[in-house]
């Protein structure tokens, strides 16, 4: 797999093959680990870092990883990395480090292995829709592959060891990317977003934590690893989200009966503007695609597809217009590049 490879193809948790695609994007496992016998990650030294990295290379072929698909920091330049995190393939914190950090990529991006990050380990995998059983069962197999060629530090009491004590335990975060337009629109999302909370999951923005909201996307996972099991943990929140999925429908329809003619105006006033615009930024844009998106799920409109939709959301961001055309552009010129892309792909979708 080239950096081109991943540039130019589409993630395939983003196929809308999933269940309940249309309104959850994509589910995601995560698992922290560490080797026992190395310092953390933020404490060892260059040749500790660059032991590590060849140790969970060595390992990770078990897991069915090819190492020519590994992308270290050292390597890739500011814009590259912008295009890793736009697909959700390494985090900020990665992104600040060069020397012996990096990101294993598994083919089609279902299961990645971010390497000493906070962990020596960051073990990803991803699906489309709301299917948290799948995510998990994939890193269960890749983590047990690993754990036949590496030593996990572990405690009888606190469970796996982990650089921050939040992750201590199962090391598990599960989450889902989703979309609540309906919920936005009535102002019923404080309300949600308040129940989450109390249910011990945590609401972010689109990029995970720190992150605002942008289109009416949502990152929701568990806020806690520690006391639970990794049975525990996905199943609570699948009934969590399943419950917001009602709630979405549910505000989906209130919106119809009471302002029906305003969600029209809405959704066809976004395509209208995507469809002639002649520059957009990517805030715009996404808030725009969400109006569409949410014409999709009522039936308003035909066209464009969900999966369309999806890889525009990857696209049209900064890093991959720059990356894919082969040029460096100011915030403005990609501004434009971006509106021509986007009405390219609209001229098909009628007004």
């Amino acid at each position: 797999m080239t950096f081109e490879t991943i540039t130019h193809t589409l993630p395939a948790w983003l196929s809308e093959e999933g269940p309940d695609s249309i309104i959850v994007l994509s589910s995601r496992a995560r698992l922290a680990r560490n080797i026992e016998g190395f310092l953390f990650a933020h404490r060892a030294d260059d040749k500790t870092l660059n032991h590590i990295v060849r140790e969970v290379l060595d390992a990770a072929e078990a897991a069915g990883f090819d190492s020519s698909n590994y992308f270290s920091t050292d390597d890739l330049d500011d814009l590259k990395k912008n295009v890793l995190m736009e697909r959700h393939l390494i985090s900020p914190a990665l992104a600040k480090h060069d020397g012996s950090h990096g990101v294993l990529v598994r083919e089609s991006e279902k299961a990645s292995i971010m390497v000493n990050e906070e962990d020596h380990i960051r073990l990803q995998a991803l699906c489309s829709g709301l299917d948290t059983g799948q995510v998990m069962e994939t890193a269960r197999d890749i983590e047990d592959l690993l754990s036949h060629e590496l030593t996990f530090s572990q405690s009888k009491n606190y469970g796996y060891l982990t650089a921050c004590p939040t992750n201590m335990g199962t090391g598990l975060r599960v989450s889902v990317l989703i979309h609540l337009p309906a919920l936005v629109l009535t102002k019923e999302i404080q309300r949600v977003v308040r129940s989450a909370g109390q249910l011990g999951m945590a609401v972010r923005g689109y990029r995970g934590e720190g992150s605002d909201v942008v289109g009416n996307l949502f990152q929701i996972s568990n806020q806690k690893s520690f006391g639970r099991t990794e049975s525990e943990i996905v199943s609570g929140l699948d009934i969590v989200v399943r419950q917001i999925i009602d709630y979405e429908k549910k505000a989906a329809g209130v919106l119809m009966k009471e302002a029906g003619n305003q969600v029209y105006d809405k959704v066809w006033r976004s395509v209208g503007i995507l469809k002639t615009a002649r520059v957009l930024s990517t805030h715009e844009f996404m808030n725009l695609a969400s109006a569409v998106r949410l014409g999709r799920y009522l039936g308003i409109l035909k066209q464009p597809e969900i999966h369309q939709l999806n890889e525009l959301l990857i696209i049209t961001q900064p890093g991959h217009l720059q990356e894919r055309s082969g040029d460096r552009f100011d915030s403005s010129e990609r501004d434009r590049m971006r509106a021509d892309l986007i009405r390219e792909r609209f001229v098909d979708v009628s007004v």
